[in-house]
């Protein structure tokens, strides 16, 4: 994985989340709380001008996941498993679109909306995405057999050390994205698992270590200049300005 991230770091030089502090968040600097909660959402709101149907949601993946040490495969996201592109669907060795935030979390399906919001999905192992299921997210349980350094219990997930940041990091986009204002559910982040079909997910205070303790390395801030550039034209703004998390929560 460490040559995968090497490659990307070349990528992803010319695209520094400075060259957007003055521009893309201009509106934003310098607020902090629900200030800056709502300047955010209205920034990645607006600026998401594309929309992609759940079925488009395959090819965009083997182009935002791309393993830069091989064109032909992605990586996916809790294996850390660098996979054929051509290996995705249904059986247990292939690869699928894993929410991160899980669906049935707001119940908001696969329509087209936060169901196929790219900066939450990501391909996963199959057995490896069962294993997750719709589960909250906090440390401890069994390590999954497939997925060494993945741990899971019965009421929650927790993903390797080298996408612990990526995660929090979703999580809270979407949280900030979707505020219920248009025709989707109020998606928040709470300090508790178990939260069933309610449009919430944690636990919040454990998300926020993990952002601190797993920064946005090369691979994940390529992937969302791609997603940016090609796909839906707006940003996650915790890549790019981390230190939101702590201004918000």
């Amino acid at each position: 994985m460490a040559t995968s991230h090497d490659a990307a770091s070349h990528i992803a030089t010319s695209h520094d989340a400075a060259s957007y502090g003055d521009t893309y968040y201009k509106d934003a600097i310098g607020k902090t709380g629900p200030a800056l909660k709502e300047s955010l959402h209205r920034i990645i709101s607006t600026t998401q001008t594309g929309k992609l149907t759940y079925d488009e949601v395959w090819d965009a993946l083997k182009d935002t996941d791309q393993d830069p040490a091989n064109s032909a495969h992605v990586i996916l996201l809790y294996s850390g498993r660098s996979a054929s592109k051509d290996a995705n669907g249904g059986g247990p060795n292939d690869w699928n679109r894993e929410h991160v935030w899980a669906k049935s979390h707001g119940d908001f399906g696969t329509d087209t909306g936060p169901g196929t919001d790219l900066h939450h999905l990501r391909p996963a192992d199959v057995s490896v995405n069962s294993a997750r299921g719709d589960k909250d997210f906090d440390k401890g349980g069994t390590e999954v057999a497939e997925a060494p350094g993945n741990f899971t219990d019965d009421d929650s997930f927790e993903p390797r050390d080298a996408v612990k940041g990526d995660v929090a990091r979703m999580i809270l986009y979407m949280a900030v994205r979707y505020d219920g204002g248009d025709g989707f559910p109020d998606l928040e982040p709470n300090d508790k698992v178990g939260n069933g079909t309610e449009p919430h997910i944690g636990k919040l205070s454990v998300l926020k270590q993990w952002s601190k303790q797993d920064p946005p390395d090369a691979f994940e801030k390529h992937r969302n200049q791609v997603i940016f550039d090609k796909y839906q034209h707006n940003r996650n703004p915790f890549i790019d300005h981390p230190e939101w998390v702590d201004a918000i929560w």
